[in-house]
């Protein structure tokens, strides 16, 4: 990622809807499909929003590649963050009970030997819980300026995960209501000249809050049922006992 992205998701992380929706969804699925008392590893943890709002925050560990994200997180009064790539991490086999990756592994080059990593780390039980940006034909500046390497579908995801030897728990888009709206700035920004650039939109603080409850009520229905399209896919998936 951009080194001045990093300073972007900071001052906007802890309270704009994107990305309160998904560490709460993040969440709901952590504690459903395993648990957020064990020790857990944020991989990819940028400035520390997930990772600071976890009840066991002081057994768990975040890791970035990027030395930005991780000052951010020390600033935040974070320590146990690693600066380290996806690819090799350096912990132990079976140390983690759940390893959470939010828009992580798409910007790993291999997310193949990412993905044996998580395994390798995850004790036996032990779950992933995953979010990546959906479908390459929305690829545009946003994707060029966060350095990504690519977009999925759920059955890349599906292929990715198994390939390891996880088991798919759940396996669903996301940003399902939202999605016209997403495909239409996406649009709207790949005829954009200029450096790609991530483009937030800015909205008033009601229409904020709106929307978190509009995404909170999306994820009730995910975590009832897969949703058939999204602007991310997320999957939950556990390593064998």
């Amino acid at each position: 990622m951009q080194t001045e992205e990093y300073a972007k998701m900071r001052a906007l992380e802890d309270h704009y809807w994107w990305f309160v929706s998904r560490r709460r969804l993040a969440r709901s699925l952590t504690e459903k499909y395993g648990t957020l008392e064990g020790r857990t590893l944020d991989l990819g943890c940028g400035t520390g929003a997930f990772l600071d709002e976890l009840p066991n925050r002081q057994t768990s560990v975040g890791l970035d590649f990027s030395v930005h994200a991780v000052e951010f997180c020390r600033d935040r009064g974070l320590m146990q963050i690693v600066n380290a790539d996806a690819q090799q991490t350096p912990f132990a086999s079976n140390s983690f009970d759940a390893v959470i990756s939010l828009d992580t592994i798409e910007h790993v080059a291999d997310d193949v030997s990412a993905v044996n990593e998580v395994t390798r780390t995850l004790r036996p039980g032990g779950t992933l819980v995953l979010n990546v940006p959906a479908y390459d034909w929305l690829w545009g500046p946003h994707d060029v300026a966060l350095m990504h390497h690519r977009r999925y579908t759920k059955k890349q995801v599906r292929a990715l995960l198994t390939g390891s030897g996880l088991k798919i728990e759940k396996l669903s888009y996301s940003v399902f209501f939202l999605f016209p709206l997403v495909v239409l700035i996406r649009v709207i920004e790949k005829r954009r000249k200029g450096i790609p650039e991530v483009r937030l939109p800015k909205v008033p603080g009601a229409v904020n809050r709106a929307l978190v409850i509009l995404q909170d009520i999306e994820t009730r229905f995910l975590m009832a049922l897969d949703l058939p399209w999204g602007s991310s896919v997320v999957a939950v998936a556990r390593k064998a006992e």
